[in-house]
């Protein structure tokens, strides 16, 4: 094939991947204000458009229109980069997330190690926009995100190894079709609890929003953005909500089960991750924040320990049964 239609389609799909991700953003921050809206007895917004649904847009044209001040003191390139970096996980990861049976951009044997490791990389942007900043709370947010996200990320991964050892396999299509008969929220319940708490806390998402509690460091990693660089950091908390939610329903949902056919396919896939961001969303609604002693007690002290027995009693089920086939 001539290398500059490698590169086209390369362009292209890289297109596709940005207008879905600003497209979802769009659409998950007009959801949470009016999910959160109903639940906290409030109308959301109602004003611009049926229901409100151009105000998210009107807010994205403000945003993006806004003056971009840049503080005297500031690492300049340090400053600069963050809200770019801080989208290199999520446009990365939706290349390795199947919609259905063959609709996926890049199908590799390891993709769940490669998407668990890339979600790992977000806490370098997070503790670049606080250092760079020159600001002590935008320091102080950037050192909360990188204690939390290292915390919550060890029984997350450990809660995803559980599904792996059932598959008998890290590729995420294949673990979405050894589902076809029992999805594995089942009898990986423990595990699929231990995995979305903490793929909430890796999100920064209410009750988990200690690196951004404006009543305690004014507004965390992110004070001193403005204009579209506040903005990327604000789109980057939706996206990642999506992508978890959607790695979720593959890990436990079974994906695009029970359909084969890609249409069908990718509409039950969405139907199943936007039933988990309404949860996340419910849950953003009802709890209250933690404080940071109360919450890292809870990673290191439940989760963690909580996600190896899960990894252990699995393990045995797991070897106990191949025992038993092997002797039939």
């Amino acid at each position: 094939m001539i290398w500059w239609v490698v590169l086209l389609w390369a362009l292209l799909k890289l297109i596709v991947a940005l207008l879905f991700i600003f497209l979802t953003a769009l659409v998950l921050i007009y959801m949470l204000r009016k999910v959160m809206g109903h639940m906290q007895y409030r109308m959301g917004p109602r004003h611009h458009g049926p229901h409100g649904i151009f105000q998210t847009i009107f807010d994205a044209i403000k945003l993006l229109g806004k003056e971009d001040i840049v503080p005297k003191g500031v690492d300049r390139w340090t400053y600069i980069w963050a809200p770019i970096v801080v989208f290199i996980p999520s446009l990365t990861i939706f290349a390795f997330l199947p919609f259905a049976e063959k609709i996926v951009a890049t199908d590799i044997e390891i993709s769940l190690f490669f998407v668990l490791a890339i979600m790992g990389f977000s806490v370098i942007a997070l503790l670049m926009a606080g250092w760079g900043s020159n600001n002590k709370y935008a320091l102080l947010g950037g050192l909360r995100s990188v204690a939390q996200l290292m915390s919550y990320e060890i029984p997350m991964i450990i809660a995803a190894m559980g599904v792996v050892l059932m598959a008998g396999s890290m590729n995420l299509s294949e673990i979405a079709r050894a589902q076809s008969r029992i999805w594995y929220i089942v009898p990986q319940a423990v595990g699929f609890f231990i995995f979305f708490t903490a793929s909430l806390a890796e999100i920064n998402s209410t009750p988990f929003d200690i690196p951004e509690a404006e009543s305690e460091i004014v507004a965390g990693f992110n004070i001193e953005y403005s204009g579209f660089r506040f903005a990327a950091f604000y789109l980057a908390e939706f996206v990642n909500l999506f992508i978890v939610c959607a790695l979720a329903a593959i890990l436990f949902l079974g994906g695009w089960q029970p359909f084969k056919d890609p249409i069908y396919g990718t509409v039950i896939f969405l139907v199943k991750t936007y039933v988990l961001i309404f949860l996340a969303m419910w849950i953003r609604s009802t709890f209250p924040r933690f404080r940071i002693d109360q919450f890292m007690d809870f990673g290191w002290k439940v989760l963690l320990p909580l996600s190896l027995v899960n990894l252990f009693v699995t393990s045995v089920v797991v070897l106990v049964v191949d025992k038993f086939k092997g002797n039939i």
